[in-house]
């Protein structure tokens, strides 16, 4: 069950790194390569949210977000308002689960760091994978 990350909450920087393509390559002893490609589509995507100088609440959001989304293994969705506000449309589509055929989940535990008394910046990294089913 896939479930919305937290809305309302603007990213102050991210980072997308496209997917690799499923293929293998094999090299003969004289040099010569032959590729042979397993699918259409690229898998492990990485998207890296960052959300400095937010407040505590704010952060606690996503660290509950994250702990509900481990506890029943769900994925992450994202749209305008949650996660991707201020991402141009362009780069929006290739993020989006519709668009990209990713499912999006936590690649890791939330990273909090506390700038001062209730006051932190979260940085969020999720993994885009081809779901199997």
């Amino acid at each position: 069950m896939a479930a919305s990350f937290p809305s309302g909450l603007k990213p102050t920087s991210r980072s997308y790194r496209p997917g690799k393509f499923p293929q293998i390559a094999f090299e003969a002893l004289n040099g010569a390569t032959t590729i042979i490609r397993y699918g259409q589509k690229p898998y492990n995507a990485q998207l890296t949210l960052t959300f400095a100088n937010i407040n505590d609440a704010d952060a606690a959001r996503i660290v509950t977000h994250y702990e509900e989304r481990m506890a029943d293994f769900s994925n992450v969705t994202f749209t305008s308002a949650t996660g991707l506000a201020g991402l141009g449309s362009t780069l929006s589509e290739q993020v989006s689960e519709s668009a990209s055929g990713l499912t999006w989940r936590y690649a890791e535990p939330p990273q909090v760091e506390s700038v001062y008394p209730g006051i932190s910046t979260v940085t969020c990294t999720f993994i885009g994978y081809l779901d199997g089913v």
